[in-house]
């Protein structure tokens, strides 16, 4: 009797911690991305160096994420990223630089508040050839005369972020609070767009605006805005991608010229089995700088990719990039320029848990 009892009592507990484990879940995650790259110009002395890099493909992170089911379709959801730097060890910034937020999900959508990436960022990447590679990917920055300029901005600080689905339709807007004493507007920052996926065809306008602090006398402020389109169609194997980036700032100073830089990409990926090769250009029209300054700078790149399982595949990627007006070009997002071309190769893998 007494062992009918321990038994029944076994399987009550067992029951509700399967119960528990049902409605609350906690993951870690993150993937893992390092390659070596051979690149030129890539110094003031214009040589060529080999290096082991962090991100080749993607960038390299772990995470926790997790969600509570309150009832009623509702959740608690929260997502807590940081960034690797797999050639060191350290960590790519503060712990949780990538991501930090917690908020409600439901049929509504979803509402988070901390630091995490902006609506714009969430909608162009996906219409990326490359899929956002750290190395050789223009879609969110810039390689024209130092790092990530012409670009938009990844992820907001103090942010409120809203994203809800329609059938194929995913739309949102993001606001990063500038918490500026006596001028709400300082440092406020803002993102909105939406996307359309149906069978084949992808659509997408996305667009963002961050505001510099007011500057004394004239309490004039830089602003700069930035517009996206983007499409993507798939065919079988294939698939075509394209989109542009218009960019503005507008100086505070009264008597500085506007600065402009839009710009354009596009792509082809073929799926050959476990084999993905893709080419892609990408170009951008400077504006607004002195004569004989317009750096306008072109990016060429080709990655060959062969899955070796769900979850890791390696990498073999080429690039080169030129600038005009003997202005300086970098292939990578956070590359100062050291030459008016460079060229690079890099072999990497990346592992995903």
């Amino acid at each position: 009797m007494k062992k009918s009892i321990f038994a029944l009592a076994a399987l009550a507990a067992l029951s509700l911690n399967n119960s528990a484990v049902a409605q609350d879940s906690v993951q870690l995650y993150g993937r893992v991305d390092a390659g070596v790259e051979l690149v030129n110009h890539a110094g003031e002395d214009g040589g060529s160096v080999a290096r082991v890099i962090s991100g080749g493909k993607n960038t390299s992170r772990w995470g926790l994420r997790g969600s509570e089911d309150l009832g009623a379709g509702l959740k608690a959801v929260f997502n807590l990223e940081g960034g690797i730097e797999m050639d060191s060890g350290a960590s790519d910034g503060p712990l949780f630089k990538r991501q930090a937020w917690v908020g409600l999900e439901g049929g509504f959508g979803r509402v988070i508040i901390g630091r995490s990436f902006t609506t714009t960022y969430d909608l162009v990447i996906k219409f990326d050839p490359m899929g956002f590679a750290p190395n050789y990917s223009w879609a969110t920055s810039g390689g024209a005369t130092g790092p990530s300029r012409y670009g938009m901005t990844t992820s907001f600080d103090n942010m409120v972020k809203y994203t809800g689905t329609t059938g194929g339709f995913t739309y949102g807007a993001s606001i990063g609070l500038g918490e500026q004493g006596g001028n709400a507007a300082d440092g406020r920052k803002y993102a909105l767009g939406g996307s359309w996926f149906g069978k084949d065809l992808g659509l997408m306008a996305a667009w963002e605006q961050v505001n510099g602090s007011a500057v004394l006398p004239t309490g004039g402020r830089d602003r700069t805005a930035a517009f996206h389109l983007g499409a993507d169609y798939k065919s079988g194997p294939w698939r075509y991608a394209a989109g542009m980036r218009g960019y503005r700032l507008q100086p505070g100073a009264p008597a500085a010229a506007d600065l402009r830089g839009d710009t354009y990409w596009g792509g082809i990926t073929r799926v050959i089995g476990p084999v993905t090769l893709t080419g892609a250009a990408y170009h951008i029209n400077t504006k607004g700088r002195p004569a004989g300054a317009d750096a306008d700078p072109t990016m060429f790149v080709a990655r060959a990719m062969l899955a070796l399982s769900k979850r890791t595949d390696l990498y073999l990627s080429a690039a080169h990039a030129r600038a005009d007006e003997g202005q300086l070009v970098g292939l990578s997002r956070d590359d100062p320029g050291f030459g008016t071309t460079q060229s690079g190769v890099t072999a990497g893998i990346q592992h995903r848990f």
